[in-house]
């Protein structure tokens, strides 16, 4: 059995519906994803909702295995949903994250946040150039995304 990195929180563009998601995330893991209400023994447990903005669908993760990187779970994932997947990077600033397409392409943005009751709305997503006000933010600007 593999060891268990923790949680991983991704926003998808469109809504999609749960179901979706958790097939597109156990075809890329090549194992069983369920809602934390139905797991059953060796499954990963995935919370899906929706709140606003342009990445209106929320997943979480939960049990992420450690033997993967998350940025190439999140391409695999993108490319089966046909939608772009953005998750937190590496980097300590806080409007940087690595952009999934669904053609698997991997690419840092810088992302406006806004907080609701519903969650994290996400919005105005552009390519981390070092040219953003949002580069000044944090460190991490101009570095490639690490896979």
């Amino acid at each position: 059995m593999t060891g268990m990195a923790g949680l991983w929180n991704w926003s998808a563009a469109g809504r999609i519906e749960p179901e979706r998601v958790r097939n597109a995330l156990a075809g890329a893991l090549d194992r069983p994803v369920a809602e934390i209400e139905g797991a059953g023994p060796g499954s990963l447990l995935c919370d899906v909702y929706h709140v606003g903005g342009d990445f209106p669908t929320l997943i979480d993760v939960f049990l992420a295995p450690d033997d993967v990187a998350e940025a190439t779970i999140a391409s695999a994932v993108a490319v089966r949903l046909g939608a772009d997947v953005l998750l937190p990077d590496d980097s300590l600033n806080p409007t940087r994250y690595v952009l999934a397409e669904p053609d698997g392409t991997l690419r840092v943005v810088h992302a406006d946040e806004e907080e609701t009751d519903d969650g994290v709305e996400r919005r105005h997503v552009r390519p981390c150039t070092g040219a953003d006000p949002a580069c000044a933010a944090g460190p991490g600007c101009g570095r490639p995304v690490a896979a």
